[in-house]
């Protein structure tokens, strides 16, 4: 386990030694406050999270495999979909983009550490009971919540006690999202290397920056809307409640101005992700480096204008649904902008195709058509057929799966020799990425066609006229499962342990960055002192 991180030592040939004082063993994790260790244990954390969550989903493309119930009753099934919507949103994903940012913003911006080492600690290891009560639910009286992951009243005000449970732990998870916010913040504003203006830093930490102030203006709105959903059910209010003249839709649109800007938190860091591997591997720098800053900053500000195109369908006027439909398509501009310059970066670029640039390019044909499907749905009078169909379905995980997923996977494979100080197999990270591309691909691309023939999500049954793509989707689904598998036991285990080729300083001759400046692995502590940089603010002089 301990090969993963790297070992206690120094870089810049202190010749000093404090590392007698570190903990050794379970103490060295549970009182972790080096930035390094924090975020390795975000990464396995996610993807404990990312497996428990596809358990999930398995369960759900089982019983969809053929019409009729096979596997699971009705209500188990809205559970499944439920948790399964739950934990892969506030357990995989973001977890995953802060273990990131723990391990990358110090070695990018020439920091010692994060600002706030200790609040670091705490942000993580609230995660973990907090996965647990949310994973518990199954096994209290009634099952675990069954309103769909986005908790729509009246739904929660009638679940059972594993509602409350849930709400529980996403408040958890919430306070330990504004944490890690408040960590970032500072760290990328207050400790950058001398040198390193706001305009030098490299995008990841431009992405993250600008996500941090997204979560800490979001996450108390959906605090707030749980704790109404909370109040309703046991203290007597009537926020959500019709009966005492409480209105269910306002639920919806508290929750959406949350979940909106949600969406571009778990893509934004993906975008700092890809902007960092593509100019790497086409061998030449980012094309358009302060449009990409703007871009990013303007899709942030236009996330909170738009969150009610989830809700054309409750009776919203005319005037509400042409704003939120325009609102929606201008997101289009920026995003557009994102994927032009990447495209212009590879032009007459001197590409090679190793992992992490094909997980890139996958990444930038799959997310472009999830953008696609996205247009479509901001569509008033289309999204009004397609609402709460099989369509969105497939519109959002390929946002999610084959946007913040494979962006993921892009950065555990181009950095992964910095934090392992080993080399992944080259063929094994291509079978898996293939693999993951075809599966995905097969798994989601018929939900399109079911949606547009008006399949309903969250449907435990079908008619016979669906089972074709269902089976096909099922059949993909499990193969895209074993991929993640094949991942974890024959790319990650053997870097964890050290076994492969040693790592070299700088694995891609045409990264540019910080990080690239220390040896692989990365010491236990870097930039003791802040290093000099060159004009770029992209390597150390001296």
């Amino acid at each position: 386990m301990s090969a993963v991180l790297p070992p206690h030592g120094h870089a810049g040939g202190h010749a000093d030694d404090h590392d007698h004082g570190h903990p050794h063993g379970w103490r060295r994790w549970l009182f972790a406050t080096n930035h390094k260790d924090i975020g390795t244990m975000y990464l396995l954390f996610s993807f404990a999270m990312l497996m428990l969550g596809g358990v999930l989903a398995l369960g759900i493309r089982a019983e969809l495999f053929q019409p009729g119930l096979q596997y699971v009753n009705p209500e188990l099934f809205n559970q499944l979909t439920t948790m399964h919507g739950l934990i892969m949103v506030f357990g995989a994903i973001m977890p995953a983009f802060v273990g990131f940012a723990n391990w990358m913003l110090p070695l990018q911006i020439g920091a010692a550490d994060m600002a706030f080492a200790r609040m670091n600690n705490l942000s993580f290891w609230l995660l973990v009971p907090a996965a647990l009560i949310l994973g518990g639910s199954f096994f209290m009286p009634g099952g675990a919540p069954a309103a769909g992951w986005t908790l729509y009243a009246p739904l929660t005000l009638q679940m059972g006690p594993s509602m409350d449970a849930a709400i529980f732990a996403m408040h958890i998870m919430g306070a330990s999202s504004i944490m890690g916010s408040i960590n970032i913040i500072v760290t990328i504003l207050n400790m950058r290397a001398p040198g390193m203006t706001l305009m030098k830093m490299p995008l990841f930490c431009w992405t993250w920056l600008i996500t941090a102030y997204l979560l800490i203006a979001v996450m108390p709105v959906l605090a707030g809307a749980i704790t109404m959903t909370l109040t309703d059910r046991h203290f007597g209010t009537s926020f959500f409640n019709p009966a005492g003249g409480g209105d269910p839709v306002m639920y919806q649109h508290i929750f959406w101005f949350f979940g909106h800007p949600e969406v571009y938190i778990m893509i934004l860091p993906a975008f700092g992700i890809i902007s960092a591997i593509i100019p790497a591997f086409a061998r030449k720098r980012l094309f358009g480096y302060t449009s990409m800053v703007y871009a990013t900053a303007s899709i942030a500000i236009l996330s909170f204008i738009v969150w009610a195109h989830h809700m054309y369908s409750t009776g919203m006027p005319v005037t509400g649904q042409l704003f939120f439909m325009y609102a929606t398509m201008l997101i289009a501009v920026p995003t557009g902008v994102k994927i032009f310059n990447w495209i212009a970066t590879m032009w007459k670029g001197s590409m090679t195709f190793e992992t992490p640039m094909l997980w890139s390019v996958g990444f930038i044909f799959v997310f472009t058509m999830g953008g696609f499907t996205g247009l479509i749905l901001a569509m008033a009078p289309i999204d009004i057929q397609l609402h709460d169909t099989y369509y969105v379905v497939a519109h959002f995980h390929y946002v999610l799966v084959a946007g913040s997923l494979f962006a993921l996977f892009a950065g555990v494979y181009y950095w992964g020799p910095k934090w392992t100080g080993v080399m992944y197999s080259e063929t094994r990270g291509k079978i898996h990425f293939w693999g993951s591309l075809i599966f995905f691909n097969i798994t989601f691309f018929p939900m399109h066609f079911l949606g547009l023939a008006g399949m309903p999500r969250r449907y435990a049954d079908y008619p016979m006229q669906f089972a074709d793509f269902n089976m096909i989707a099922s059949i993909g689904a499990f193969g895209f499962g074993i991929m993640q598998v094949y991942f974890f036991v024959f790319v990650v285990l053997p870097m964890m342990r050290g076994k492969g080729e040693p790592a070299p300083q700088k694995p891609w001759e045409a990264a540019e960055g910080l990080e690239w400046e220390v040896p692989s692995p990365a010491p236990w502590h870097t930039f003791e002192t802040p290093p000099k940089l060159d004009a770029t603010a992209t390597r150390v002089v001296g």
